[in-house]
């Protein structure tokens, strides 16, 4: 349930130590925690197990100084040093995680591993070529490291002069079916072809390596859909009415909806602002939630008891945690895509908060997340059938909040961001409370680190290629189209 929403991102994607036990109890981890600690005080372990229980009861400013401690303490410890390096990513402070990696290096500079983490960091940090270096330097120690070739083919847009298409189809000839290595190698081809405009051979790779990845996959989409209706069902109108709303101090911003749907592009553009700094993807509304609803046994307690939590208690927590990551902004802005589930609690529980939701083409928004390799997170993307049933009860979801929320939030449309930039950015301003910037329209200029799957795209200008981009596999999508067009699903 805790998970990494990076796209490159180390090879664990879970914080160090996550919650293991069956009883989910924030407060009594890090009650332990701190008795360890303080019986261990130059124990770096110790020290990194206490920051991370403070990031999950949303005590953010002390976790960093903590984590500090932990990487002061942690000497010429590879093991240590690495885990503080994986902390500081999930906290998005990119660089004291290119600091820890530079140090890792150093120690031990032929580790194909180190330099996988050195070039994810350098991704979110937009030092592309450095990346690509590193990439380059994995695959030559160990040609078995896939994942370093698919991130690779993500960094830049490859040309027939220059591209890694004969290359990988030599490994991918390697492989044995069934291998793991399968997937992440069909998603290099599929995104290499694909941008030298060979689209029948991208979409066969596409198909093979997310049917290759569903297949290591224990999911039931049918789960995301009972959730997603318990929730409609929880926060209805008479929620509304009997719990009072918390503390309306202004902001944060909240830009949500389904993953590759512009999300990252809207956040580096509200961040071009002077007034505005980012969170980036943050489990701190989930960690808050976890926390005000006390000690629980996994997902089901946690959504039967979620209507009953302290909306005030779980906006307090919120506010003081996000505003513990020490970021210089009058405004701050979480962007979690799928902070849509949780709209009813932003409302009550944050009533000053600005919610954004960002819509993209119904079919070019399910083809995107089918056609990108998510290292966590998202399962239902890997399988039409299941993009379709998901974004269907998505679908329903959002038009509860509507009816339920009518002045909740604001839908912007992907398609219309980019072809009319500034009128969107300034009705998006207007409704967030800020005064117009240009500094908005060149938010690809900002040095700002960025750890989405839009990583490399969101450091361009804005351009239009990816408006209706399904286009161009139409018929191969047609299914998916009718089937969400059959269940009311406007297509245009």
């Amino acid at each position: 349930m805790i998970e990494s929403p990076l796209a490159h991102a180390p090879k664990r994607n879970t914080l160090p130590t996550s919650p293991t036990a069956d009883t989910v109890d924030f407060d009594r981890d890090l009650a332990a925690a701190g008795k360890a600690a303080a019986a261990r005080p130059d124990d770096g372990d110790a020290l990194l197990r206490l920051a991370e229980c403070q990031l999950y009861c949303g005590q953010v400013a002390e976790a960093l100084q903590t984590a500090e401690a932990a990487e002061l303490r942690a000497g010429d410890d590879i093991d240590l040093l690495r885990r503080v390096a994986e902390f500081h990513v999930h906290c998005g402070r990119h660089e004291a995680a290119d600091r820890c990696h530079q140090r890792l290096r150093a120690l031990r500079p032929d580790d194909p591993a180190i330099d996988y983490a050195a070039a994810a960091t350098a991704v979110a940090l937009g030092r592309m070529e450095d990346a690509e270096r590193l990439y380059e330097r994995v695959i030559q120690r160990d040609p078995g490291d896939y994942d370093a070739l698919q991130n690779r083919s993500t960094l830049r847009r490859q040309t027939a002069d220059r591209n890694h298409v004969s290359e990988l189809t030599a490994v991918l000839e390697t492989l044995p079916t069934g291998a793991a290595g399968r997937a992440p190698v069909h998603y290099a081809l599929g995104k290499e072809l694909e941008d030298l405009g060979e689209y029948d051979r991208a979409f066969g790779h596409y198909r093979e390596g997310a049917e290759a990845r569903r297949a290591r996959l224990a999911y039931d989409v049918a789960t995301d859909e009972q959730v997603m209706a318990r929730i409609e069902a929880a926060f209805d109108p008479d929620w509304l009415r009997r719990t009072a709303p918390g503390d309306d101090a202004p902001g944060p911003i909240f830009i949500l909806g389904l993953p590759r749907t512009g999300t990252t592009l809207l956040e580096r553009m509200l961040t071009a602002h002077p007034q505005v700094a980012s969170l980036g993807e943050t489990n701190t509304l989930l960690f808050a939630l976890m926390q005000g609803v006390g000690a629980h046994r996994g997902r089901d307690e946690l959504l039967a008891r979620a209507a009953e939590v302290d909306v005030h208690r779980l906006g307090a927590t919120y506010q003081r945690a996000s505003r513990g990551y020490g970021l210089d902004g009058d405004f701050l802005v979480d962007k979690t895509p799928l902070n849509f589930l949780y709209m009813g609690l932003i409302h009550r529980a944050l009533p000053g908060a600005r919610v954004i939701h960002l819509r993209r083409h119904p079919v070019d928004a399910c083809f995107a997340m089918y056609k990108t390799l998510f290292r966590m997170g998202y399962p239902f993307s890997y399988r039409f059938q299941d993009i379709g049933r998901y974004y269907l009860a998505y679908h329903r979801l959002l038009g509860h909040w509507r009816e339920v929320l009518p002045e909740g939030f604001i839908d912007v449309d992907y398609e219309a961001l980019v072809t009319d930039t500034e009128p969107q950015l300034r009705r998006i301003l207007d409704w967030v409370g800020l005064a117009w910037d240009d500094n908005c329209l060149q938010f690809h200029r900002q040095s700002a680190p960025v750890a989405t799957a839009s990583a490399a795209q969101v450091r361009q200008p804005v351009y239009t290629d990816s408006v209706n981009r399904w286009r161009r596999y139409e018929r191969y999508l047609a299914p998916l189209a009718e089937r969400l067009r059959q269940h009311g699903v406007p297509l245009g």
